[in-house]
């Protein structure tokens, strides 16, 4: 005799229901579905926080609650961490933070409140974050408001431009994470960087166009438009370069840029790169900057009529170590001013990398912690776009 079929219990018919909910719903509609789950399932209340642009604040998407900072709350922690932390409130009740995470891109937190939370709830509690963030994800590029909330000054038109161009801020799988940060979050004009995953190679490049201006950014995004068609037609390293810089020559000829586009092999580590007019890639082995370790010879920027004619772009290779990573960057970073007036540098800023990889954060909290303690030296202002991209190569057997 057949079997009957198995009823879904309470918990997968709420969240079949969230979920059917989720796909109609506007975006700032989510924290009302979220609301409806949590007193359905005992919850007082659940708050959803989304990062900042900086990377600095906690925002809330609904009106009430007060932002939160990254680097000083115990909802920091938890979106610092990527953990869960408890907070015990007044009159017998905690709140369970739980970051929000799409693959490896840190979106934020959610705070779900009650006077008691079992494994049972929090298990729920996790299935809803992750929910949540996919959902996020999937409705943010589609709307304003999720931008709107997580920017706390007008953003100039050169920077709007080239930031609709840009890849989430992290992408990673069980081998390989890489991250990004890009300063002055609300002014760039050339800096740009793209990281992408296939099955066996993580791409990733870094650019800086000429000038400071929305001509700077167009030339950045063209040139991001042809590592990606490139890329995307199985083009290998040196034929994905001139394909960028044959591009810029035809379409912009007044304009050229720098940039490191790279590959890292993830079964084996290989790490290729070719270095079109680029401060050096810098390896980062054991918390430690290793001296010169990827400083090669530098070719022309992309796109320079100089060479227009045939030129022989050089890829250069490195064998990685489990857990080495790679760490690129604009000039902005070194050339910027000390209060005291005196160029930051390369050894300052090693010496920064340094302190912020020595506390053993995950990449993109190693990287967070980077920027800010630049910007901080700069009282925030910067004069120059500053870009970063760590890379870090984990093979499973070094969990």
């Amino acid at each position: 005799m057949a079997s009957e079929p198995r009823k879904p219990g309470p918990g997968e018919q709420l969240f079949e229901q969230l979920l059917s909910a989720a796909h109609a719903a506007a975006p700032m509609d989510l924290p009302v579905l979220v609301q409806s789950f949590a007193e359905a399932v005992g919850l007082d209340w659940i708050e959803v926080y989304l990062v900042d642009l900086q990377q600095r604040s906690l925002v809330p998407l609904t009106n009430g609650p007060a932002v939160l900072g990254v680097d000083n709350t115990i909802a920091g922690s938890a979106y610092r961490a990527h953990a869960l932390r408890i907070e015990e409130l007044d009159e017998g009740r905690i709140t369970a933070w739980l970051p929000l995470i799409d693959g490896a891109e840190r979106l934020g937190v959610i705070g779900a409140t009650a006077s008691a939370i079992d494994a049972a709830l929090l298990r729920r509690c996790r299935m809803l974050a992750s929910i949540l963030a996919m959902v996020i994800t999937s409705k943010r590029s589609a709307s304003d408001s999720y931008a709107r909330r997580t920017r706390s000054e007008r953003m100039q038109l050169p920077a709007e431009m080239l930031r609709a161009f840009l890849p989430p801020r992290t992408v990673g799988n069980s081998r390989v994470i890489s991250t990004a940060v890009l300063e002055p979050a609300y002014e760039i004009g050339g800096d740009a960087f793209d990281h992408s995953l296939t099955q066996s190679t993580l791409h990733v490049a870094i650019l800086d166009a000429m000038g400071h201006n929305l001509a700077s950014g167009l030339t950045t995004a063209v040139a991001l438009a042809g590592c990606r068609n490139a890329r995307r037609a199985e083009a290998d390293l040196p034929e994905l370069v001139d394909t960028v810089h044959r591009t810029l020559s035809r379409w912009l000829p007044e304009q050229f840029c720098t940039g490191i586009l790279a590959q890292l092999n993830l079964a084996e580590g290989l790490f290729r790169w070719c270095n079109c007019g680029h401060p050096p890639p810098l390896l980062i082995r054991d918390h430690r900057v290793l001296d010169r370790a990827l400083e090669r010879p530098a070719q022309p920027p992309i796109g320079t009529p100089a060479v227009l004619a045939d030129v022989r772009w050089d890829i250069h290779e490195e064998a990685l170590q489990p857990g080495d990573r790679v760490l690129m960057y604009t000039d902005g970073v070194t050339e910027l001013r000390t209060r005291d007036g005196d160029e930051f540098g390369l050894e300052r800023f090693t010496d920064s990398i340094i302190r912020a990889t020595a506390a053993g954060e995950p990449a993109p909290e190693a990287l967070r912690q980077l920027i800010h303690s630049i910007l901080d030296r700069q009282d925030n202002q910067l004069r120059d776009d500053a870009t970063l991209l760590l890379l870090e190569w984990r093979p499973p057997e070094t969990w």
